[in-house]
Parts: C-alpha cells; structure tokens; sequence
C-alpha cells in the first residue's frame, strides 16, 4: 500500500511540459503589463503637473485675497483717523471760539462800575 501511495504522489507531482500555448499567454501578458506600466507614467505625470498647477493658482488667490483684505483694512483705518482729525478740528475750533469770546466779553466790561 505504501508503494501505492508513493506511485500515485511521483505521478501527481512529476513534470508537465505545459505547452507552447502557455509560453505564448505568459509573453503577452508580460508584454501588456509593460505596455500599461508606460501608459501609467504620463498619467501619473499629467496628475503630477496638473497637482502642481492647481497649487500655484491656489497660492495665488490667497496671496492676492490677502493684499485685497490688508488695502481694505488700511483704507478703513485712514477713513477713521480722517474722521478722527476732523472732530478733534471741529473741538479745537470750539474750544478756541470759546475762549476768544471769554476774553472778549471780560475785557469790553468795566470791572468797577
């Protein structure tokens, strides 16, 4: 029985020449798998380039939002220091009427009458 056995596991394992038709299937599908490995490369190229780009438009648009919100923020802070300068004007202005007409009214006056 032991015989047997070994008979039928050197028959199942012994060597198989697969024929030309597997040799054939092997090339080509090795030859298509380099086929698709070089038409791979530029698309991982065209995503590369185009990864790229789309950066460089990206940090443009926020370069440039950024200055557009710096010059919208000066220009709000020049509005308020000239409304600033204009109301200090209008108090000096004030605070000079007030005194000149102090001076006026004290010294047209007779103190001893």
């Amino acid at each position: 029985m032991s015989n047997d056995l070994d008979d039928e596991l050197r028959g199942a394992l012994r060597s198989v020449d697969p024929g030309e038709e597997f040799a054939q299937r092997v090339t080509a599908r090795i030859a298509n798998d380099a086929a698709r490995s070089r038409r791979s490369r530029p698309d991982r190229l065209q995503w590369l380039s185009g990864a790229i780009a789309a950066s460089i438009v990206l940090g443009f648009l926020i370069t440039h939002e950024w200055q557009a919100r710096r010059e919208r923020q000066g220009l709000e802070a020049r509005s308020q220091l000239l409304e600033a300068l204009r109301v200090t004007g209008e108090k000096l202005d004030l605070a000079y009427r007030v005194v000149n007409d102090e001076t006026h009214s004290t010294t047209g006056k007779n103190p001893g009458v």
